[in-house]
């Protein structure tokens, strides 16, 4: 190794944490919480929760103010999942995933000789899947709401109409995303395209707030049918997607059982397939708890190098197995298997890194993205809601429906395009997630609640595509093996590791002292994250005397509010 290499490693090492202070703590409120990526989508929670509004009211409510306020992943043309436990312990989980389009076909980002078309998964008209947003907060509302549907969307609507202050984040990313909007638009989105956003200048979104009016008035039968509806076709029409008026009306929410695990005194309750996250999480965790985390200390070089090889298993597993258990025979009982998770960890070496072209996936017995955002959500009566939704990239795929102000989201590009070929976010896939109409693609996203002897602990996910896997694992071994506080927990910086490509992704200075040059002799790659961090996470901790403390990411705008 050159002696720069060394150095740069070396510095790279002892950089402060890029998240925050680990010992911070957050806000803490007596009887109810919400953490989201904007303050004023936690604002519109909150208020709802005060108004007597259930955990569910309030995330129905939060989903649509962030697709007015957080337009790069809050959406009402994206799709997402949603956790739920309820104050006496049941639990349900909601699967509002985009779907391909009944035209989609295996072999259509590919051109004539079998090569991938750079780029077409990923921007413009084809690259967007069937929204299930709407559906999906519509489901939740009938089987879960108890405030009327038309007050949980109102307080979007007026946010549209009247405008909101951009914070200075999101200012830069309207700016930076100035070339894109004209290039992959049929009408240009001139209420966004302005020379230079500044933080301050009111952003105010008239078509958008057209089509809220139209779901807050008729319900899903205002997005999937009549005037939004035909927007959706027409802009496809004119932009070469194949999205249908037969897909919209085709469109379903499935309600699913969630990935459950009893991992010590907690148990893990988060997403089923078609997201891997929960599958991942429990594996991971579960590997984890036959080591001394603890003792080993916080993103010490023992514990960095521990947690790297985890996660090069499990993401090997996540390439062979997983996709949309409507369409392939995920092993899920396999894989949660804890001998087999532990077969899986067999050949680690605790002092030599692995090389991932040597790792393969496992064979569990067969019983039968990076733009998104998090919510988490505590009511006064115990329910807790974790909420995950996503366009995949930044502003998805660029594409503004004409008419109706929304972004449409670029959720094909999760698909395997090609077997072995990676996506944006550079994970590989095989046959389990080719695509096939009517299919949804496979998903990163992790909404997870966990339960500590029986009672509410911990409500957590975050974004940032294939590394919110990791995320999660990372905050809630912060709280559970390291003792952070949940501020603490979310600030401390992160590494991730997804087997493909061979590199340890790393916020800087996450390592801690002297961690990445030890690592390096180790065995490792590290890759520095450049662009800003690793995940944006919302987090709520049920503190022993009964408290809600709040972890919002010092990474974005993230923010917590209560009472």
């Amino acid at each position: 190794m050159s002696r720069s290499i060394l150095i740069l490693f070396i510095f790279f090492s002892i950089v402060g944490c890029s998240g925050g202070d680990i010992d911070e703590v957050g806000l803490v409120t007596e009887n109810a919480m919400v953490v989201s990526a904007h303050p004023l989508a936690s604002a519109v929670g909150a208020d709802i929760l005060k108004r007597g509004g259930n955990a569910v009211d309030a995330a129905i409510a939060v989903q649509f103010a962030l697709a007015v306020v957080y337009p790069d992943a809050g959406n009402i043309g994206g799709g997402g999942f949603l956790v739920l436990r309820q104050q006496d312990g049941s639990i349900d989980a909601l699967d509002y995933r985009e779907k391909a389009p009944l035209a989609a076909h295996k072999d259509m980002y590919l051109n004539e000789a079998g090569e991938v078309i750079e780029g077409l998964s990923l921007k413009g008209h084809l690259a967007a899947g069937v929204p299930g947003t709407v559906d999906g907060m519509v489901r939740a509302h009938e089987k879960y709401g108890s405030m009327p549907w038309a007050e949980l969307v109102q307080p979007a609507v007026e946010l549209a109409a009247r405008g909101f202050p951009l914070t200075e984040k999101e200012a830069v990313k309207l700016n930076e995303e100035r070339n894109d909007f004209i290039r992959y638009n049929t009408f240009k989105p001139n209420f966004i395209l302005k020379d230079h956003w500044s933080e301050g200048d009111t952003l105010r979104l008239q078509d958008l707030a057209y089509a809220l009016r139209l779901i807050r008035d008729q319900g899903r039968a205002g997005f999937y049918e009549g005037p939004t509806a035909n927007n959706i076709v027409a802009e496809m029409e004119r932009g070469g997607g194949i999205i249908s008026k037969e897909d919209l009306q085709q469109y379903k929410s499935v309600w699913r059982d969630p990935i459950t695990a009893n991992i010590g005194a907690y148990k893990v309750i988060s997403m089923p397939p078609p997201s891997s996250g929960g599958i991942a999480l429990v594996q991971l965790l579960t590997i984890s708890s036959q080591f001394p985390l603890g003792e080993w200390g916080w993103n010490t070089a023992q514990t960095a190098h521990f947690m790297v090889e985890a996660e090069r298993r499990v993401y090997a597993d996540r390439a062979e197995h997983l996709g949309d258990p409507d369409f392939w025979e995920v092993p899920v009982e396999g894989l949660l298997d804890s001998a087999y998770i532990m077969q899986r960890m067999a050949n680690i070496d605790l002092d030599w890194a692995s090389d991932s072209d040597e790792v393969s996936a496992g064979e569990p017995v067969a019983y039968e993205s990076p733009n998104t955002t998090h919510y988490s959500i505590v009511d006064p009566m115990g329910n807790a809601v974790s909420v995950t939704t996503t366009l995949n990239s930044s502003f998805g795929s660029k594409v503004f429906v004409a008419g109706s102000g929304f972004l449409l989201n670029n959720e094909m590009d999760d698909f395997s395009v090609k077997p072995g070929y990676p996506n944006s976010y550079r994970v590989i896939g095989g046959e389990a997630n080719a695509i096939q109409p009517g299919k949804r693609m496979l998903s990163s996203m992790t909404p997870t609640i966990l339960e500590k002897e029986g009672k509410l602990y911990m409500v957590v996910g975050s974004m940032g595509g294939s590394t919110i896997i990791t995320t999660v694992y990372q905050i809630i071994t912060n709280v559970i093996a390291h003792n952070l506080p949940m501020q603490g927990a979310v600030n401390a910086g992160r590494f991730h590791h997804q087997w493909q490509p061979d590199w340890v992704l790393s916020e800087w200075g996450a390592l801690g002292p002297g961690t990445g040059a030890k690592l390096w002799f180790r065995g490792h790659k590290i890759a520095p994250k450049t662009g800003g961090g690793i995940g944006r996470a919302a987090g709520i901790l049920v503190l022993p005397d009964g408290r809600l403390e709040g972890g919002a990411d010092p990474r974005g705008d993230d923010a917590s509010a209560g009472f």
